[in-house]
C-alpha cells in the first residue's frame, strides 16, 4: 500500500478497510484478517494495524470476538456512508460549490452534468 504524508498511516489503512467493506470484500459480520496478517499485507508494523482496528472499533464499524478476531459490524456500510457524507458536506462540498460558483456553473447545469454522469456510469456497467 502506498501511503501519503497528509494523513496518519493508521487512518489511511482505516480508509482502505472502509472502502473494502463498501465494496463487499469484507462483508458485514465477516471476519477481517488478523492484525499480523493485515500488517504483513500492507507492510506496516502490527501496532499500526492494531491502532487502525481500535479506531474502527471506536467508530462501531468492527468488533472483536476475543480469541477469534475482528469482524465487520452489521451496520458498518450505513455508518461508513453516513460518516463520509458528513465529511464531504462539511468540507469537500463547500470547496466544490465555491469552485462551481467561480466558474459560473448554475444549478441547472450542475443538475444536467450529474444526470449525465449517472447515465454514463450506468451505461458502462
Amino acid at each position: 500500500m502506498d501511503f501519503q504524508e497528509i494523513k496518519p498511516i493508521y487512518l489511511q489503512i482505516a480508509d482502505k478497510i472502509m472502502d473494502d467493506i463498501l465494496a463487499g470484500i469484507y462483508p458485514e459480520e465477516g471476519r477481517l484478517p488478523s492484525v499480523r496478517e493485515y500488517a504483513a499485507s500492507v507492510t506496516v508494523n502490527a501496532n499500526t494495524v492494531m491502532r487502525t482496528y481500535d479506531w474502527l472499533s471506536q467508530k462501531e464499524l468492527i468488533f472483536n470476538r476475543r480469541g477469534i478476531g475482528f469482524f465487520v459490524e452489521p451496520s458498518a456500510r450505513e455508518r461508513i456512508i453516513a460518516m463520509r457524507r458528513a465529511t464531504f458536506f462539511a468540507s469537500e462540498a463547500t470547496y466544490f460549490m465555491g469552485r462551481l460558483e467561480s466558474f459560473g456553473v448554475n444549478p441547472d447545469e450542475l443538475r444536467d452534468m450529474y444526470v449525465k454522469f449517472l447515465s454514463d456510469k450506468n451505461n458502462n456497467q
